[in-house]
């Protein structure tokens, strides 16, 4: 029996999947077409048989992450469902050290993306909140409805020389007394940050916040 004749027939989700593996082992610049189409043993002409090329591929590669998250559909709050829902997500996407460049990176969001959108505002109309503050609750979340958030920037790295790290320690403590106080009180603070801990911290406080709103009836601001 030939190669050819037992060859699986190529499609879009076989090539998707040999993306998503290609993005976890090397990253997602290296995800290009013509590498996928190496992995798989074919021309790179034989994909865009199948996709319209690098964006349609990423594309289908968060389609992929999202398929089959949302958190369960048990009972609960409106806020406990909701944030079941992106806690998932965050899990889900974070198994793929790619994935939050990938959602950043998409311009326009396909049918897939917007059905999960659309998930989370059902989740809020269905708590009873009203299509202003939904409106508004969407963008306050931002990249949180996709489990990521985005650091403005990092803070220096102390020296790792105690004599160095000292004499650092006390130009900071002269120059960002607040920042140096958070540092060496707050509990744990020494130890670095929880990423899911302050990730799930901040979903919280956003959730907290627009239930408090909800409840006390809040409309927007009459802009005419």
């Amino acid at each position: 029996m030939s190669t050819a004749a037992t060859r699986t027939p190529l499609d879009r989700a076989r090539i998707v999947d040999a993306a998503i593996r290609l993005a976890d082992a090397d990253g997602l610049e290296a995800t290009s077409m013509r590498r996928v189409a190496e992995s798989l043993g074919v021309t790179p002409m034989a994909l865009y048989k199948h996709l319209g090329g690098r964006d349609e591929l990423l594309d289908g590669m968060v389609d992929r992450l999202i398929e089959h998250v949302g958190g369960p559909d048990g009972s609960g709050t409106w806020r406990e469902v909701l944030r079941a829902r992106i806690l998932a997500t965050r899990a889900a996407l974070a198994a793929h050290p790619w994935a939050r460049d990938a959602v950043e990176s998409r311009t326009l969001a396909s049918p897939r993306v917007l059905a999960y959108m659309d998930s989370l505002m059902a989740v809020m109309f269905d708590g009873g909140l009203s299509a202003d503050l939904v409106h508004h609750a969407m963008h306050a979340l931002s990249t949180r409805m996709w489990g990521f958030t985005r650091d403005v920037m990092p803070t220096p790295r102390l020296p790792e020389d105690p004599d160095e790290r000292a004499r650092a320690m006390a130009g900071y403590a002269a120059s960002y007394p607040a920042i140096v106080r958070m540092a060496t009180t707050a509990p744990h603070a020494d130890l670095g940050c929880d990423d899911d801990a302050e990730f799930a911290f901040a979903l919280d406080l956003l959730l907290g916040g627009i239930e408090q709103l909800h409840l006390a009836g809040w409309r927007s601001p009459d802009r005419s």
